[in-house]
């Protein structure tokens, strides 16, 4: 049946459906005020156009709380439920990345199986929150440098991969239904601004095999498509209420980030939401984002436009950092509430723009036994000295009307 869900923190309603009850809003009523969540399968495509998304990539959370990591607000009481807490703070919205075989590597933070996933999902769905999935298809990091196919995998020709992947997600969509995890909206790729699924590291190398340039051959583009339709396929099969999100992150290349958007649409590839990176320290200062959205709402591709991953740091600049925004936003707690409050700034000159994600949000090394303690991220929404909730983190509700 329907129900009718108040996000009381953030003054917005959210309009669910479990299984095939297609009522309208006005034909729902509350009984006893109670709402089991675990069992939502996904948003109805009658959301609200005016509905805003506010959240979080969380995938390591499973493993701070293993390895007992403390999490305070910034008074300095005690968490004694994460995801409870970032609920109450406004969020709506919870990512998770997912690896076919994070085994195959032996990064800290690539842990995310299906069974890892679908246990933290489990818990973002039954505190009431939306779920983002974001498909790796990869047993490691995929990004626009890395689109490694996995090991599994590697021996399949064009066509096999095409029903590899269509038999992947939907394998991983139909288990996360079916334990009352799946997702409302789910990225077919993450970061794919040049591809996926490329070849295996070793034998691609350097050489532009089946990378999707501005410049490459159509071929690589139509192989590249072909593999995205069949993601879209799966999810549209087992999800058909989620909403698909293509991930770019080109945020710094308005021209690049719109001939990209040009050619899905020229290839009519469906999905319902752009979705953009947008990290200052590699991508350039505000005015740069608020270019490229302009360019994007120009291009009047009819989506809306979601930030599924952003940051900044509060304590020292992230490593590789290409652009120096200190002098604006110095490395503090008030320097990083400040961009926080700015970004959302730019965002809002920006209708189409519904959705806005911290990546990596949990990172907190206070009290952490294991190996996430060290080498901490510094652009997470806690203070890993004392675990204490950073300014920002309060901050990213206002974004919400």
């Amino acid at each position: 049946m329907c129900l009718l869900w108040f996000c009381r923190a953030a003054a917005q309603t959210f309009y669910i459906c479990e299984g095939g009850d297609t009522r309208s809003a006005a034909e729902l009523s509350f009984t006893d005020g109670s709402l089991q969540t675990a069992a939502i399968d996904s948003i109805t495509l009658g959301t609200p156009a005016g509905q805003y998304y506010v959240g979080g990539d969380l995938s390591m959370l499973t493993k701070y709380e293993e390895q007992r990591a403390q999490f305070f607000d910034r008074e300095g009481n005690q968490i004694a439920d994460l995801l409870v807490f970032l609920k109450q703070q406004g969020w709506n919205t919870v990512r998770l990345r997912l690896f076919v075989d994070p085994s195959k590597d032996t990064d800290k933070c690539v842990v995310q199986d299906l069974d890892y996933v679908t246990q933290l999902g489990r818990r973002v769905k039954a505190a009431g929150m939306l779920l983002l999935l974001d498909f790796h298809y990869s047993d490691t990091w995929a990004d626009p440098g890395k689109q490694w196919t996995p090991d599994a995998w590697k021996s399949l020709d064009d066509k096999q991969l095409q029903t590899k992947v269509y038999e992947y997600t939907a394998q991983c969509l139909s288990h996360l239904v079916a334990q009352g995890a799946a997702p409302d909206f789910i990225q077919t790729g993450n970061e794919i601004s040049y591809g996926m699924l490329w070849g295996t590291k070793a034998a691609v190398g350097n050489n532009q095999t089946n990378r999707c340039y501005t410049n490459s051959p159509q071929a690589n583009w139509d192989r590249f498509f072909n593999l995205l339709r069949q993601a879209t396929r799966a999810c549209r099969d087992i999800c058909p209420r989620a909403q698909i999100i293509i991930h770019s992150e080109r945020t710094p290349n308005p021209s690049v980030l719109t001939d990209y958007f040009d050619r899905l649409t020229r290839a009519a590839i469906d999905y319902d939401v752009i979705g953009l990176s947008y990290y200052p320290y590699f991508h350039g200062n505000l005015n740069q984002l608020h270019t490229a959205l302009t360019q994007l709402e120009q291009r009047a591709y009819g989506k809306p436009i979601q930030i599924v991953e952003t940051g900044y740091p509060w304590k020292w600049a992230v490593p590789g950092t290409t652009f120096d925004y200190s002098g604006t936003y110095p490395y503090s707690n008030d320097g990083q509430r400040q961009f926080v409050a700015d970004l959302i700034a730019t965002l809002k000159r920006h209708p189409l723009v519904k959705g806005l994600n911290w990546w990596y949000a949990e990172a907190n090394a206070k009290g952490s036994t294991g190996n996430l303690s060290s080498g901490w991220y510094n652009a997470s929404l806690f203070n890993n000295e004392t675990g204490r909730a950073l300014d920002a983190l309060y901050e990213l509700k206002t974004f919400k009307p």
